[in-house]
């Protein structure tokens, strides 16, 4: 029996070096990609084309007027600029909403606010249901907690013009309040990493790029090609820009381009984007992984980068299954070749690449990274929450569209409901802390680095979960 759960061991740690292995091709594709740049096309001031808009919500208080004053604001000729205000709300977001859209329509602003009455397909159907009164050639997305710069389509737009098979742009999303508390600073990390790396080699190397749901721009006519908004995925963004990709049209990335936005304030809120998130990327690894592997359009590497990218969350669950095995190898005095070490290098890569994500976007990057290791705990801290959203996601058939809550400047935000993954959580905190005890009596020192990150974790997102729930 220890046998087998020592192999097991060695699996799960074999399966979580190849997004090590990943990340050291990210960095080697960096690397080479460095310089390409896609400096803006110079295009005649008149005529450009025309935009819309979108502006998706649901029960955005704090936020919504926020969002239309900086759409509104948008430099682009007013006769060619369409804003879509996207309402499911059913709360008095509806109403902000509605007066501030009946102001600037006084004033001569092409400004419309299309509410509907139901959450039918979530985002995706949202964006779904309002193309069709769309009269934009180009579809820029902007969630609620977005400010995209005034300048954004004017940044965004020439690339098009000049590149007819290009369908998509992704922008660099910024952040609102990375300062705000150690939380926002360790996801404004996590985010550049994504962004200045992964999304970087992604488009520059063509290894399957993909859209982050908001902060970007599609071609109309790439968008329809592909089959539109689909809502069977809590990931409508990978979803629709992997069967662009499937389609043959191009995407860019530029990383020069920002769309600042709010971090989630709470660790409650950030729990629940990041499970969508793990649960939405397991969905489209099941509804495009044998698409993706079989396209013969694409190189191997950019499939199976494809195919690992939208694997990556699975890491939360083999982290659960190493930190379940400690304590009946630990009792059976389980000893491991020193050849394992081979993983921990392995392993190197992916802290190495927030670093220089933080590098390369910040001069002052070193002051930067002292909220690197609250990140490592948080990330460890999330994987119930997120191994129970991709269990869902293998096992479930009902998965509703749960938003991101945005706090914006208030005090207060959305009341959430008891969360019982914090039972869950605290359990597993005391099992790695039993699992230390163990170890230490035994003089077996090896696995007490790892147990003890697991008990930091997990009783530090528990214990700011039932604060975020004792203070509604």
């Amino acid at each position: 029996m220890i046998t087998v759960l020592g192999i097991l061991y060695v699996t799960a740690v074999s399966l979580l070096s190849l997004f090590g292995l990943l990340g050291l091709y990210t960095l080697w594709q960096y690397w080479r990609h460095r310089h390409d740049t896609f400096p803006c096309p110079v295009v005649a001031s008149e005529p450009l084309p025309p935009v819309t808009v979108q502006l998706p919500i649901y029960n955005e208080r704090y936020v919504v007027e926020r969002l239309i004053e900086t759409a509104v604001h948008l430099h682009y000729p007013a006769d060619r600029l369409q804003i879509q205000i996207l309402d499911d709300s059913t709360d008095d977001t509806t109403r902000q909403a509605a007066d501030l859209v009946a102001r600037y329509q006084a004033e001569g602003v092409n400004i419309q606010l299309v509410h509907r009455d139901n959450r039918q397909g979530y985002k995706a159907g949202a964006l779904a249901a309002a193309l069709p009164q769309a009269t934009g050639d180009y579809i820029a997305i902007f969630d609620a907690d977005f400010q995209p710069p005034a300048e954004f389509l004017r940044q965004t737009i020439p690339h098009f013009l000049q590149e007819p098979d290009l369908g998509m742009i992704q922008t660099r999303w910024g952040h609102l309040n990375a300062d705000q508390s150690p939380l926002t600073a360790a996801q404004a990390i996590a985010l550049d990493k994504h962004f200045a790396m992964e999304q970087t080699v992604r488009h520059r190397a063509n290894l399957f790029p993909k859209f982050n749901g908001a902060g970007g721009v599609w071609r109309r006519a790439c968008l329809e090609d592909a089959g539109g908004w689909e809502d069977d995925t809590v990931c409508e963004d990978l979803c629709l820009s992997t069967r662009a990709l499937l389609r043959r049209w191009q995407f860019r990335f530029l990383n020069d381009v920002t769309a600042p936005a709010e971090l989630p304030p709470t660790i409650t809120a950030y729990k629940i984007q990041q499970a969508r998130w793990a649960k939405g990327s397991t969905q489209c690894l099941r509804k495009f992984g044998v698409q993706i592997l079989l396209d013969s359009g694409q190189t191997m590497a950019s499939r199976l980068y494809g195919l690992l990218s939208m694997a990556a969350y699975s890491s939360n669950l083999l982290l659960l299954l190493l930190l379940l095995l400690q304590i009946p190898l630990i009792a059976a005095r389980y000893r491991f070749s020193p050849n394992l070490i081979v993983f921990s290098v392995v392993a190197v890569s992916q802290p190495l690449l927030f670093i220089l994500g933080q590098q390369v976007l910040y001069p002052d990057w070193l002051r930067r990274l002292r909220h690197f290791p609250t990140l490592m705990i948080v990330a460890i801290g999330l994987a119930p929450s997120n191994g129970r959203a991709i269990l869902q996601a293998l096992f479930g058939h009902n998965h509703p569209f749960l938003r991101t809550p945005k706090r914006g400047t208030a005090v207060q935000t959305y009341h959430l409901a008891f969360d019982w993954i914090i039972l869950v959580e605290l359990f597993l905190a005391a099992y790695a802390a039993l699992g230390i005890v163990l170890a230490l009596r035994q003089q077996n020192l090896g696995p007490v680095l790892f147990l003890a990150s697991c008990f930091l974790g997990l009783s530090a997102v528990a214990i700011l979960s039932l604060r975020d729930f004792s203070s509604k």
